[in-house]
């Protein structure tokens, strides 16, 4: 198996553990969202502390890190409490297509935060994801979900801001499991208090949904994580898009979800959106490289 063959499976492992996360945050029913992040974040906290002792390279963070790092955190937190929010009350295959705006809007945090500046037919493929989104948001007054939906909407600005500052941190020399665990630790943090103002006991199944959507997003941080390691994102990320194929099927198959054809249009024209960005990608690629 070569290497680009590894990355394209992990990627989609990583998108089937991040379906399944949501999966078993809706199972968890009404739980309040910071509870159920507490969690999240919590087995993911403890994984990647575990990996740091192994790995045998300490704690210690570069000073000029640190800012960048707190940035990457507190956007990270806001994007899984907006998520969480969103796979409460939106349809699954909904709440991840808004989602995965993400790396339309990693193009233009790209461009303001490291000055990578985007080719402009990329500029314009961020305006049609938008377009496209409005398919699945239905901005009206009419939509009970509006608000849901534009809470996700935020989380996706928020998560593609948090993952430029984790591409950042990265080039400034942080190990990808320093970031994550002091991501989680950071987010652990501020949901603990919340969590305590606004504690519901769970029971014993909801219990067991919180500790697997831990196990799930702990399994899709680190695959992913892997996946850009064995291939560059120009090459495998249009592979995360089938995240929408399998939240639609468990929205089915576990909780009796149908999306209505505007919504099927709209994930259509996101990943219609997504393969043209790899495809340009990969051509600016070939060109540096001929």
């Amino acid at each position: 198996m070569t290497d680009r063959q590894k990355g394209i499976l992990c990627i989609v492992l990583s998108a089937l553990s991040f379906a399944l996360m949501n999966v078993f945050v809706r199972m968890a029913g009404d739980l309040p969202s910071a509870e159920k992040s507490l969690f999240r974040n919590l087995i993911a906290a403890f994984v990647a502390g575990v990996v740091l002792v192994k790995e045998g390279n300490g704690f210690s963070v570069p000073k000029k890190a640190w800012p960048d790092l707190l940035i990457r955190s507190t956007l990270g937190t806001v994007g899984i409490l907006c998520n969480f929010y969103a796979v409460d009350h939106l349809l699954l295959a909904d709440a991840t297509a808004i989602q995965k705006l993400i790396p339309f809007i990693t193009i233009l945090m790209s461009w303001l935060v490291l000055r990578e500046k985007p080719m402009r037919v990329q500029l314009v493929l961020v305006g049609c994801a938008f377009l496209a989104s409005l398919l699945v948001v239905k901005p009206s007054f009419s939509n009970a979900n509006l608000g849901a939906s534009l809470i996700q909407v935020l989380g996706a600005i928020v998560s593609g801001a948090a993952y430029v500052y984790v591409r950042k941190l990265s080039l400034e020399g942080v190990a990808k499991s320093k970031i994550i665990f002091y991501f989680s630790a950071f987010s652990l943090l501020v949901f603990l208090p919340m969590t305590m103002i606004s504690f519901k006991m769970p029971s014993f199944t909801q219990l067991l949904c919180l500790l697997m959507a831990g196990v799930m997003a702990t399994c899709g941080q680190y695959t992913v994580t892997y996946a850009y390691s064995f291939a560059p994102a120009s090459e495998i990320s249009i592979c995360d898009y089938s995240q929408i194929l399998f939240s639609a099927l468990f929205g089915f198959f576990f909780f009796g979800q149908q999306a209505d054809l505007l919504s099927w249009i709209g994930y259509g024209l996101l990943i219609l959106f997504a393969l043209l960005n790899y495809m340009i990608g990969m051509k600016k690629k070939q060109t540096k490289t001929a």
